[in-house]
């Protein structure tokens, strides 16, 4: 019988390049491959596994609600639905969600929004959206279109048309396309992930939220991996100062489960209307049931422990032989090294500890609640690559 590596590479496409790692079990921040071997997970399933692996709490949740339904179509009323709905408009003030199952789909769903809040108040040669320049925002074709980079684009040509790009921490650039163009929104992330964790700044973000309300446009944050406690508030702009008008997220809403939510300010909570928008799988029972464990949870004490351990990150790593620099906010860090990013992840594989990549950076995500002596284990592993190039396992 051909194992699981055979399989994949016989019948799944090769969109991934997979490390040489098979997962088949984990507990909290640790996994374990089909060899036994143990890891440390400062990835979380790319920022997904909020309270990592098979969290009692989360697991109880899921397994219950599996056993009362596990889907109903979105003709018909869920308690989960309703209920993560409530939750998190009350954790943010925000006023109506919609629920996709990706980030993509949650950037579409924003998209989609300005363009018919603009047509119905601006007009409809409106539809113009303005992101940032490094921007990652989906795979799909019109998400695709919205990322601000070129090798993302490639092999997709014609883009769909309406995005303007903009230079990140450039007021006066956004300025002369917001005069210029004939613009719907502009959509930000506040730290730009896999375009290698490049945190915008305060001044930046306040200004940008100052040019949408002169020049009319909807302010929208993408808050797909900055988002649920991420980055050590309940959403990232919170940090900031600013009050969007549409919000995008998902990975660590769901815990582990595909559940993304748009969230609505009073401004544009009554845009989408029957049958403008809508999705078979979105506000799953199941995954809600998942993401009220999650958010449930995300509360000022976790938040400071994420902001503690994020300071003691850059505290540790900073200045470091081999390491050229340490970015980001949060649980969500970038390490340029000066080793090749690649070649740096192998090792730290090699080692135990199972770290990321973003353009050309070493990415940290651990789960929110990652105890401290797994992360100073994982830390003392990524400063030995750095310094000797090699690890002892």
């Amino acid at each position: 019988m051909k194992d699981t590596k055979e399989l994949d590479r016989e019948y799944i496409v090769p969109t991934y390049r997979r490390f040489d790692v098979n997962i088949t079990g984990g507990a909290g921040s640790l996994l374990t491959d089909a060899g036994g071997k143990e890891y440390i997970d400062m990835g979380a399933g790319i920022a997904t596994n909020s309270f990592g692996a098979c969290d009692p709490e989360w697991v109880a949740a899921v397994t219950e609600q599996l056993s009362r339904i596990q889907h109903a179509s979105n003709l018909y009323y869920t308690d989960p639905c309703a209920r993560l709905a409530a939750l998190l408009c009350e954790k943010t003030g925000m006023k109506k969600v919609f629920f996709p199952n990706s980030g993509a789909e949650a950037n579409e769903c924003a998209i989609k929004t300005a363009r018919k809040w603009a047509a119905e108040n601006k007009g409809p040669e409106y539809f113009t959206v303005v992101t940032m320049k490094n921007s990652f925002h989906g795979r799909t074709l019109a998400t695709l279109a919205a990322t601000g980079q070129a090798v993302f684009h490639k092999d997709f040509l014609p883009l769909t048309p309406g995005f303007a790009y903009a230079e990140p921490e450039d007021a006066a650039e956004l300025e002369e396309i917001l005069k210029n163009e004939k613009c719907a929104a502009v959509l930000l992330e506040t730290v730009q992930g896999e375009g290698g964790v490049r945190p915008l700044s305060t001044e930046y973000i306040k200004a940008v939220a100052g040019l949408c309300e002169k020049y009319d446009v909807l302010l929208m944050i993408d808050e797909v991996q900055t988002g649920n406690g991420r980055c050590g508030y309940m959403y990232s702009y919170m940090e900031h100062g600013v009050h969007p008008d549409v919000v995008t997220t998902a990975k660590g809403l769901g815990g582990g489960l595909p559940v993304g939510a748009v969230l609505f300010s009073e401004k544009t909570a009554g845009v989408l209307t029957a049958g403008t928008h809508g999705s078979t799988f979105g506000g799953n029972p199941v995954c809600c049931a998942g993401a009220i464990s999650v958010v449930s949870r995300l509360d000022e004490e976790l938040f400071a422990s994420v902001r503690r351990k994020s300071a003691h990150i850059f505290e540790k790593l900073s200045g470091k032989p081999g390491i050229k620099g340490v970015y980001g906010r949060g649980l969500l860090i970038g390490i340029e090294t000066e080793e090749d990013a690649a070649s740096f992840i192998g090792k730290c594989i090699s080692a135990g500890v199972l770290v990321l990549g973003a353009k050309g950076r070493v990415r940290l995500a651990p789960p929110l609640n990652i105890p401290d002596g797994l992360l100073d284990r994982a830390l003392d592993v990524i400063l030995a690559v750095a310094e000797k190039g090699e690890t002892t396992e």
